[in-house]
């Protein structure tokens, strides 16, 4: 039996919008995603606050084989398609560590990058300009998530997860991402309400032409 047959008895197919598991649930199982992307959300005090989309090659749900206690978020299935997933159990899980450096190291990456990325999101909710949240946010998403494409990086996050996520009122998140609109910075698909970013060096421009006034102790009405 070749490796994709042996593999295939593990493999999940899930449709667009559907729960792969939900904050506090119990987990024996971690996941690789093969197709499609997943969203991860936590829930706050003002609703469900979105972590991460992860795509293709990234695996989700570790955290809960590795220390034995229940599901930290909530991972959900992208609206824009279908996704199709490995399911590892714990005892699978151990054996492949015990037996492969390679996802020894690769696990050990991912998680650093994960620690990384929330050290990057716990600096973005700590700066006073919501401006500035919004645009670094932005960056973040299309740096670490991004799907690079001819025209850009797409990021697949909407106006309104992007505002729940730095907590911004959407007037003003809207008016913020207009104005990159405007100057071609980015785009909106009106199919899905995704992100493109067609110039991250710009966008990196407008955020410190954001933060200049700061450096100062003034404001800014860009």
């Amino acid at each position: 039996m070749t490796t994709e047959g042996a593999l295939a008895r593990f493999s999940r197919e899930l449709p667009p919008g559907s729960v792969l598991f939900r904050e506090g649930d119990e987990g024996n199982e971690m996941f690789v995603i093969q197709a499609g992307q997943l969203r991860i959300t936590k829930r706050v005090a003002k609703g469900d606050k979105l972590l991460a989309t992860l795509g293709p090659g990234e695996f989700v749900g570790e955290m809960a084989i590795l220390n034995n206690k229940p599901r930290t978020a909530t991972a959900t299935v992208s609206d824009d398609g279908p996704a199709k997933v490995l399911a590892i159990d714990a005892k699978r899980f151990e054996q492949m560590i015990a037996n492969n450096r390679e996802i020894v190291l690769r696990l050990i990456k991912r998680l650093a990058a994960r620690l990384d990325s929330a050290d990057a999101l716990i600096e973005i909710l700590m700066h006073q300009d919501p401006k500035a949240r919004l645009v670094r946010a932005l960056a973040r998403h299309a740096e670490s998530f991004g799907e690079p494409r001819a025209d850009g990086v797409r990021v697949a996050i909407t106006a309104e997860d992007l505002a729940a996520q730095v907590n911004v009122d959407l007037p003003q998140t809207h008016d913020v991402l207009s104005r990159l609109r405007r100057v071609r910075v980015i785009s909106i698909d009106e199919h899905d309400g995704s992100l493109l970013v067609h110039d991250l060096d710009r966008l990196f421009d407008f955020l410190e032409f954001l933060e200049m006034p700061q450096k100062f102790g003034g404001e800014t009405s860009a």
